[in-house]
């Protein structure tokens, strides 16, 4: 029974840092990521192309990768070392600004084919009652939007979720990691497996919390049909 409290307590500790890193995620990306597709489709083509071409490098490169050189790499190159604060804090800081930039490319794709797939006709008729391009944006292009971009960005943040655990490649004390300090030993306990595995059953309530609220999410929105 001690053992099982003791793992029980690392394991909610690391969740809550994975949460806070996922929490920190979506409130840097989302934002960022409309910032990113209203570049990718601006009518000033050196902006329009050089947008796409970081879409096209951040999404072709894996996550893992990023983390490691936007951690690491500052610190060889930058006269005063590295700009992270040290211990788990400058980890953190290092995961959430990767973790952003990652995730905001591909939320503005997403945000990007919600937009384009807005009917033009629908944009025409707000200019025909006089509407200005910010009350078409807002009261007909983000509305119509939002309805079709539930299902694939609800795939992203569930994604997201799972992708909290590649921070540990820096040794952010996640619930990965904090699971797998019990295999090499850690509070006393070493060669214990279970811990690890039993890290699954966080990440499968977190996501099925997920799933029922975006199903909401995706009911209340069916007025469009």
């Amino acid at each position: 029974m001690a053992e099982f409290t003791t793992v029980l307590n690392a394991l909610s500790i690391g969740f809550l840092q994975t949460l806070k890193l996922f929490g920190v995620t979506l409130l840097g990306a989302l934002p960022l990521g409309l910032v990113i597709s209203f570049c990718s489709m601006s009518r000033f083509k050196p902006l329009k192309y050089f947008t796409r071409m970081l879409v096209w490098i951040v999404r072709g490169t894996p996550l893992m990768l990023q983390l490691i050189i936007i951690f690491y790499i500052p610190g060889m190159v930058l006269k005063g070392g590295s700009p992270w604060p040290g211990g788990e804090s400058g980890r953190f800081m290092a995961s959430a600004i990767a973790f952003i930039i990652n995730y905001s490319f591909y939320f503005s794709e997403i945000f990007r084919g919600g937009i384009e797939g807005v009917p033009v006709g629908q944009r025409e008729a707000g200019q025909v009652l006089g509407m200005k391009r910010s009350q078409i944006f807002f009261k007909v292009t983000l509305l119509q939007m939002i309805k079709s971009i539930v299902p694939p960005m609800s795939n992203e943040i569930i994604t997201l979720v799972k992708d909290t655990s590649i921070a540990r490649i820096i040794s952010l004390q996640e619930v990965i990691w904090a699971g797998y300090s019990f295999l090499k030993g850690s509070h006393g306990y070493s060669g214990l497996l279970w811990p690890l595995f039993f890290t699954g059953v966080y990440y499968l309530l977190f996501n099925g919390i997920l799933t029922i609220l975006f199903s909401r999410i995706e009911k209340r929105l069916s007025y469009f049909r």
